[in-house]
């Protein structure tokens, strides 16, 4: 028998059979039902129905696969260290040495992209975590007991939402300091308040169901309630939502990263590589910039496409939407 989270998961419903119907009518309706064992486990279905049938999202999967395992193993599989200089070998475009070339001061800019694209899953990863639980929280609390309390919820989330994205974040950050553990809690503040809109509007639609008012009238608790009926329909729309948001956060570190207030030197980020050596060098050694903007470009691209095909395979009724 198949959990609510399973159903909720793969938008199975069950059928409702028809008084008149027949017994081989009723027999085949409770076989499609019931529907066909699974030999593999659900998250493996999901990539197999991906690679099959989304060949956009199966490359942005690809991409997304490539940059965490260049962000796990970049110890292993970076030619150089990410500090490493040598002032003999500046501003090498290309050689066999240096793929990518160096910068100002000699250091292998293939190795410091590596090291970049771990620090920015590290705040993308660390964000979406935080921001997850804080839009399930606000929204599916908000939308489910309305009322006064989800009035003066929504009222103080658009109070966040009328400062303009950027200069909020900025003027937090002066405040509290260039570091990966703020501008991570930061950025997944800021992501799960912005969201809770859209956990509270599938915590509305769910909550209007007759299999709610069913559990209610059974005598479950609200906690039950929303942990066994409330949460598993929430759940493909926030994998959605935090797939397609990763690209935005990373987006918005590498912003912060650009502008001063993001994850200091020496560690290197994607947005300071643009910053420092790619602004002052522009002229004289342009792939200081051109390979940054283009592995952000890629990791853009990866994380919209593949949450795009997530949306369509995890909930179907957003399909085309």
């Amino acid at each position: 028998m198949r959990s609510p989270w399973t159903r909720a998961l793969f938008g199975i419903r069950r059928p409702a059979l028809a008084p008149e119907a027949g017994g081989a009518a009723a027999g085949a309706l409770t076989l499609r039902a019931r529907g066909e064992r699974r030999t593999r486990p659900w998250w493996l279905d999901v990539w197999v129905r991906l690679v099959a049938g989304k060949p956009l999202g199966a490359i942005g999967g690809a991409i997304v696969l490539v940059m965490l395992a260049a962000a796990v193993l970049a110890d292993w599989v970076a030619p150089y260290g990410f500090a490493q200089t040598s002032l003999r070998e500046r501003f090498i475009a290309m050689s066999r040495s240096h793929w990518l070339g160096t910068d100002e001061l000699g250091r292998d800019l293939l190795t410091r992209l590596i090291y970049g694209a771990r620090i920015s899953l590290y705040v993308g990863f660390g964000a979406i975590a935080i921001g997850s639980v804080l839009a399930t929280a606000i929204g599916v609390v908000s939308g489910y007991l309305g009322g006064r309390f989800d009035l003066l919820v929504q009222r103080a989330v658009d109070a966040w939402m009328a400062f303009p994205p950027l200069l909020l974040l900025l003027s937090i950050m002066s405040l509290l300091g260039p570091s990966v553990w703020n501008i991570t809690i930061v950025l997944g503040i800021a992501f799960g308040i912005q969201n809770s809109r859209v956990v509270r509007g599938v915590a509305l639609l769910v909550k209007e169901h007759t299999f709610v008012e069913s559990a209610r009238a059974l005598g479950a608790g609200h906690l039950r309630t929303i942990v066994t009926h409330i949460l598993p329909n929430v759940v493909p729309t926030l994998i959605v939502v935090a797939t397609t948001g990763l690209s935005t956060v990373i987006l918005t570190e590498a912003s912060l990263s650009f502008l001063g207030l993001g994850v200091p030197p020496p560690y290197p980020t994607w947005g300071g590589m643009l910053s420092l050596a790619g602004l002052d060098h522009m002229y004289r050694a342009p792939w200081l910039a051109i390979w940054p903007a283009t592995a952000l470009s890629l990791a853009v691209f990866g994380f919209n496409m593949l949450g795009d095909a997530l949306r369509d395979l995890l909930d179907p009724r957003l399909k085309g939407g």
